[in-house]
């Protein structure tokens, strides 16, 4: 990205570098990272992850890009950034609720809290799989190994061996972040279309080919919600309970 730095990986999310040359004073007064993340998040949610970079984001907060290093040591630290702030938001909604008395009961309120704070920031959804992916554990934002203790402990106070909270600890991520995933696909065609079949598209499917996927198609547009996560969770966790 031209009059950018080198991207380079973060280290802990919540460790400042030094000032870089441009002054750090914006529009509605000093930088914070808190604001900074904020402001990013903002952009994304109105305009997707590909309009965010170091030189927009300064352009919103009213500072030169390089003001922004201070903050984000470059565009992955920026993404991981993303992340962190969407795990603070899971925290503070889970902080302003009751825990559950049961270890099942409370991994389901870990799970609607998470998929509410995803449905809420849809375009930085995909940030929780790509960043997870490029980043290793020990350098994943502290919010994010927060959440994998939260999860880790109620599991190894259920009782469960080790082999078991490691397997259930990656079927539960992997169904919580696969559930979302499919409530947020693309599902309609052309919104302007007020006949179902056409809206959704279906006339590009053939019909000789995919019957059944056009047949199922408007239910699969349906959103499963927080009744459809609770089940799949259910069943997931029957699965693991029977075993031990």
């Amino acid at each position: 990205m031209a009059g950018e730095r080198p991207e380079a990986r973060s280290g802990d999310p919540r460790t400042a570098g030094p000032a870089r040359r441009a002054a750090d004073r914006g529009r509605y007064g000093r930088l914070s990272r808190a604001r900074v993340l904020a402001s990013a998040l903002e952009l994304v949610d109105r305009e997707g992850l590909s309009a965010l970079s170091m030189r927009r984001l300064g352009a919103e907060l009213g500072v030169e890009a390089m003001a922004l290093y201070r903050y984000a040591e470059g565009k992955d630290a920026l993404l991981d950034g993303l992340v962190e702030a969407l795990y603070l938001e899971l925290e503070e909604r889970l902080a302003g609720q009751a825990e559950e008395s049961s270890w099942r009961a409370e991994l389901q309120r870990v799970a609607r809290a998470t998929y509410e704070v995803c449905l809420a920031h849809p375009q930085a959804v995909p940030l929780l799989t790509t960043r997870m992916l490029a980043v290793p554990l020990a350098r994943r934002p502290l919010a994010v190994l927060r959440n994998h203790e939260r999860v880790l402990t109620l599991l190894t106070g259920a009782g469960f061996d080790d082999a078991a909270v490691v397997g259930l600890f990656r079927a539960f991520n992997s169904w919580l972040i696969g559930y979302v995933s499919e409530e947020l696909r693309p599902m309609v065609d052309n919104p302007d279309e007020e006949e179902p079949a056409f809206r959704l598209g279906l006339h590009r499917m053939p019909a000789h080919e995919l019957p059944v996927l056009r047949s199922v198609a408007s239910a699969l547009a349906e959103r499963g919600g927080t009744e459809g996560l609770a089940t799949g969770l259910d069943a997931l966790l029957d699965r693991f309970a029977a075993a031990g």
